[in-house]
């Protein structure tokens, strides 16, 4: 077999895995909890066939790696691994939906679907190994900024950490937490900065693929569909967001959706 048919498999096995165990556990972030573990898999794959020899796919390896340690890290520390560690997201739409329509939901978006997403953005690096060529500044500047995103979006979920840590802390203590919701740090330019930062890294894994193909591939689509997803689910989770806290139309107002810009208008104090 080719690289491209050991990732299929590794496709059809834990799609079939998380399936199974959904439908066994009554839970359904199986996907959210390989999320950050099959792309490297994958990224190692199509190194592995060049040997890890090749300085490009080698680099594009240990940059997916390092994403992977960061976002398992993250999910860890807030419960995604522990029993009972849904999305939130998934119990709001269970209520909104028949039992037979989330079950179809669940088959076909949320584990054929994001484990296709999962596999179509790691592509670039098939590319890579379908069209080696000499590592060059390109290359160089595309893992400097890919890095300088890593940075960005470890900052983001460390002020979102250190906010819903303090939020917790005021509940405990009886107070009312104001502000209610993260509006400071990279959050007072970007309601999410961290969404912003995820999907420039695999828009960066996009461009490693376009320099060796010296052009731009059809696997641009894992890039665009992983975009898509990010749309979805940004415009789901702000209408949970905004039915909480009302106030939180206002933030809408002055604060850009993803890209980090200048806020319009005052910005509150606390």
């Amino acid at each position: 077999m080719n690289a491209f048919q050991v990732c299929l498999c590794v496709f059809a096995g834990v799609c079939a895995l998380c399936w199974v165990l959904s439908v066994i556990t009554r839970e359904y972030s199986w996907v959210d909890r390989i999320w950050s573990l099959v792309p490297v898999a994958y990224v190692a794959i199509f190194a592995a066939f060049a040997g890890f020899a090749d300085a490009r796919l080698d680099v594009m390896f240990v940059l997916v790696l390092l994403w992977g340690l960061r976002l398992t890290f993250n999910f860890a520390r807030k419960g995604g691994y522990a029993r009972g560690g849904e999305d939130y997201r998934w119990v709001v739409l269970r209520g909104k939906m028949a039992p037979w329509q989330f079950q179809v939901f669940n088959f076909f978006f949320i584990t054929i679907y994001q484990n296709a997403i999962l596999l179509l953005i790691t592509l670039p690096a098939w590319t890579a190994l379908s069209h080696r060529s000499a590592f060059g500044v390109g290359d160089v500047i595309v893992a400097v900024i890919f890095v300088a995103c890593l940075v960005g979006e470890t900052v983001a979920d460390q002020q979102q950490w250190n906010f819903h840590q303090w939020k917790k802390r005021e509940q405990s203590a009886g107070r009312v937490p104001s502000p209610r919701f993260l509006q400071s740090g990279l959050f007072r330019f970007s309601r999410h900065p961290n969404f912003f930062f995820e999907q420039a890294q695999w828009w960066l894994v996009f461009v490693f693929g376009a320099l060796a193909f010296g052009g731009i591939p059809w696997t641009i689509a894992g890039a665009v569909l992983l975009t898509l997803l990010f749309v979805g689910s940004t415009i789901f989770t702000e209408t949970i967001t905004r039915g909480r806290y009302p106030e939180y139309a206002e933030y809408q107002k002055r604060t850009s959706a993803v890209v980090p810009w200048v806020p319009r208008g005052r910005v509150p104090v606390g």
